[in-house]
């Protein structure tokens, strides 16, 4: 008698939307939006569905009803590959959020090659303040919206009735749901993602913080997109292959759009339908927009468009070849259908060319500076972090992300040039040989702490009480280290020495003879560079909080990247504390002071915002 060994299967197939339910009224679309994604099987525990990373709470406050939860496990439901899409099934909503969110935190996972931890409760990380699940409510809210509330550490989604008019795919006056959108999930996982990575995101404190949440999660969510295969296919021969055509990859939210009134999808990377001719239009870049457009979505949208815009020229880069052999040299391919082969295969190249821009985005947020980030310092980072893994761009591909940043009036401060070289982050040089011995102390302890833990993690639990014990390691090794250090001063931005009550910095309640500082963060990343080979890196960020005013406060930072493989520092991306020029753009924006700066508290409703964070009433009616 034979015996069978059997294995736990390395992923779970549950079905959903590739886009959301209106697309499956479509007939050109029905076949295409039923998608099955891909969770990692442990992922899962227990009915709602709860996993590891997730807590699907399914209750409707409208209604004061508990929808039964979704037990994945059972036997029809895996054999079935999970319920079919259904827009009257609570029960399929409850697949369809947990599917896109572990996609998407799946996505996040292996471009940074870490685990991805929650913000932890109160933005401290003390002990006891963990939190393993985000919570996840799916008709949360009789509204049309969708948000993260930073602080429950949970997502609460909307549902509500279309408008009365004829204008899309659902029914007018008909219940959408906005659990049941890719787009708007991926978005707000997203959104939640970025708390925990640097929770200093959401400090509101110039018009691109808000901006750039809303952007990188716009870009998540359209990226994301490119892995549809068969979606792909489907939008290259329609566009014969020019994806600066109107299509589906480029537009986000498609239902929601129209049923809150547009005549188009929420927003859409290449253009918009004008709303006087009911036609579509492409986007023009106008470099004066960044300058002027201080909505958080909308200034968002030109980050996105200088994205999806490089992305765009990267793919028409790597399929001209195939173009010049399909047009016979002439680059214009002749009427009539694509050959299905070379669909196939300008599909491949645009799948490829989306995930290297996708990863370029997600690894760039390690070279960020801790706080006050802008669009300049993101494309910075995304330049210092490219080159980092790909250090020949043979393709030009960085130029090309310079040149749409450059056509929309996104200009880094205090370089000299548009080039490569400009824009990548300097290097720390030799400048402060004094710190050589003290800098190679914190490099050791990264190093010993690395090689004791960074391969033994049992979960999730386990890598954030290590992180956090180590961190508070770092945090008093840096005090003994560079006491009074002025060369650290200089490299940091921040204050060590004994002159910072001058400057309204507080004491430290450790070392009260010393300036009170916070190391936020510590990553240790394993990555693949271009040739297969393994890169170590430690990412530390250290802020410094300064009073300026009563009650009010502004911040300094920096973030330190150690090369582990050759035991050096080789980045410092600061924001210095002393920057009393950044300081009085803060105050502009804070209260709504100059020409180009509107109020922050006329940018969303700050009453709503104080109870559920600024998410909240930022996207009502986005």
């Amino acid at each position: 008698m034979s015996t069978t060994n059997t294995q736990e299967p390395g992923f779970r197939k549950l079905w959903g939307y590739a886009f959301d339910p209106s697309l499956s009224n479509n007939p050109d679309f029905a076949s295409l939006n039923k998608l099955c994604f891909k969770v990692k099987w442990a992922d899962y525990v227990s009915v709602g569905p709860v996993g590891e990373y997730l807590e699907i709470i399914d209750y409707d406050p409208a209604s004061n009803t508990f929808y039964a939860p979704l037990d994945l496990d059972d036997k029809y439901l895996i054999a079935n590959e999970g319920l079919t899409p259904s827009e009257s099934n609570p029960q399929f909503h409850q697949q369809m959020v947990y599917a896109v969110a572990m996609t998407t935190i799946q996505n996040f996972e292996k471009a940074l090659g870490r685990y991805i931890i929650w913000a932890p409760k109160n933005n401290i990380f003390q002990q006891g303040n963990y939190v393993q699940k985000l919570r996840i409510y799916p008709h949360a809210l009789r509204e049309a919206n969708a948000f993260y509330d930073p602080g429950k550490k949970a997502i609460l989604f909307g549902y509500f009735n279309a408008t009365d008019e004829n204008n899309g795919q659902q029914l007018p006056e008909g219940l959408v749901f906005t659990c049941l959108s890719h787009d708007i999930i991926a978005h707000e996982i997203t959104h939640a993602i970025l708390d925990g990575i640097n929770n200093k995101l959401i400090d509101d404190s110039n018009p691109d913080i808000l901006a750039f949440h809303e952007a990188f999660s716009d870009i998540i969510a359209l990226f994301q997109h490119f892995s549809f295969e068969e979606v792909l296919k489907h939008q290259i021969a329609k566009t014969k292959g020019d994806l600066r055509k109107q299509n589906l990859l480029g537009e986000l939210a498609q239902q929601f759009g129209q049923a809150i009134g547009q005549y188009g999808s929420l927003r859409d990377a290449l253009g918009g339908v004008n709303p006087d001719t009911k036609e579509w239009e492409p986007n023009i870049p106008n470099p004066t927009d960044y300058a002027t457009t201080m909505e958080p979505h909308a200034r968002g949208a030109i980050l996105v468009a200088a994205i999806f815009d490089t992305f765009i020229k990267i793919y028409k880069k790597r399929v001209q070849d195939l173009i010049r052999i399909a047009s016979n040299g002439t680059g214009i391919l002749p009427d009539g259908e694509l050959h299905p082969d070379l669909v196939s295969r300008l599909a491949k190249e645009a799948a490829k060319s989306a995930r290297h821009v996708l990863t370029m985005c997600i690894r760039a947020i390690d070279f960020l500076p801790p706080v006050d980030i802008n669009f300049g310092d993101f494309l910075r980072a995304m330049i210092t972090a490219d080159i980092e893994m790909v250090p020949e761009d043979e393709m030009n591909y960085r130029i090309m992300l310079i040149e749409s940043f450059r056509q929309r009036g996104i200009f880094p401060e205090n370089v000299k040039t548009l080039s490569v070289e400009s824009l990548a982050w300097t290097k720390v040089n030799k400048e402060f040989p004094g710190l050589e011995s003290k800098l190679n102390h914190i490099i050791q302890l990264i190093n010993d702490y690395q090689l004791q833990n960074h391969t033994s993690f049992k979960d999730r639990l386990h890598y954030f009480e290590a992180h956090n014990s180590f961190r508070e390691i770092l945090h008093n090794r840096f005090y003994e280290k560079f006491e009074y250090n002025s060369d650290f001063e200089n490299l940091t931005g921040l204050i060590f020495g004994n002159d910072f009550k001058s400057s309204k910095i507080n004491a430290s309640t450790t070392y009260p003879h010393f300036p009170s500082f916070f190391v936020q963060s510590l990553a240790l990343n394993r990555r693949v560079d271009m040739d297969g080979n393994i890169k170590n890196q430690a990412i530390v960020s250290i802020i410094q909080k300064r009073n300026y005013e009563e009650g009010k406060v502004f911040y300094g930072g920096t973030t330190l990247i150690f090369d582990m493989d050759k035991f050096e520092l080789i980045y410092s991306i600061k924001k210095a504390i002393k920057d009393d020029i950044r300081l009085e753009q803060n105050k502009m924006y804070q209260t709504g002071a100059g020409k180009s700066y509107i109020s922050r508290a006329k940018s969303y409703q700050m009453d709503r915002a104080s109870f559920f964070g600024p998410f909240a009433s930022l996207h009502a009616g986005h």
